[in-house]
């Protein structure tokens, strides 16, 4: 599945860049203003941060919100207390766009985080034009000098990368490439399968100065306290939102823990 998922992105890219060559997509990014700094935005805090997220589907649960619009639930989110908003941007199993994250930068004044299958330097330049600050770099779809590469173009750049493992062989790789913020994937890409204690098992790996994220297997107000407990400083939700009739109210009651 995650091989297949990096595939697709990467021939959507190919796509885009003949109609929007390498040079322009590079010049519409150096011309953006700074990107928020989202390491802070995200830094341990006396309380639990979250990453609210922009997710029509997934390729584990199919369609899960039509989300028009995608600004006004982002807004929402930003208003909420979200310290930072993800967007999906992948269009064939996600059902998201770049166009659904420009959207979104033009709404909310907190980051704003590219959530992609990026595996090439166009896809991080084209995530700085459209105003992210942050960009998501998987570990388990990256060969190791590819991953320091992106790393260092996402820092070049003025953003932030959220460095996703699944594993403590992971953990090390990210830490390796640079890491400030590293975020452990309670859902294998592999299998889909979700193992909730991960995080916990894992979190002793990542040293004090950089931000922890627990992604995916939060589905109440328990499941948060259940990540603080083991020491997460963030959660990244999106279909326990995107699924709740009062997505507000959900974000809120995260944030209380």
């Amino acid at each position: 599945m995650l091989g297949d998922l990096y595939a697709g992105a990467v021939a959507d890219a190919e796509a885009r860049r003949e109609l929007l060559p390498f040079a322009a997509v590079e010049a519409a990014a150096l011309d953006r203003a700074p990107a928020l700094d989202a390491r802070a935005a995200l830094a341990p805090a006396d309380r639990v941060k979250v990453i609210a997220e922009v997710k029509r589907a997934s390729p584990s649960r199919g369609d899960l919100s039509a989300i028009a619009d995608p600004a006004s639930l982002a807004a929402s989110y930003a208003a909420g207390g979200a310290s930072a908003i993800s967007v999906l941007t992948e269009g064939r199993r996600f059902k998201g766009s770049l166009a659904d994250l420009e959207a979104v930068r033009a709404a909310v004044d907190v980051p704003v985080l590219r959530k992609d299958f990026i595996s090439d330097p166009y896809q991080v330049f084209e995530a700085r034009a459209a105003g992210a600050d942050l960009v998501l770099l998987i570990v388990a779809g990256l060969e190791q000098a590819r991953l320091v590469e992106l790393h260092d173009l996402v820092r070049a750049l003025g953003m932030t990368a959220l460095v996703e493992t699944h594993s403590a062989d992971e953990v090390v790789r990210g830490l390796d490439a640079g890491a400030e913020v590293l975020g452990v994937n309670a859902r294998d890409l592999s299998t889909f399968e979700l193992d909730r204690d991960l995080f916990s098992r894992l979190a002793d790996g990542i040293p004090a100065g950089v931000t922890r994220v627990a992604e995916s297997a939060v589905a109440s107000p328990a499941d948060v306290a259940h990540y603080r407990r083991s020491g997460a400083d963030v959660v990244l939700v999106g279909e326990a939102l995107v699924t709740h009739g009062d997505p507000v109210s959900a974000l809120t009651s995260f944030l209380e823990v």
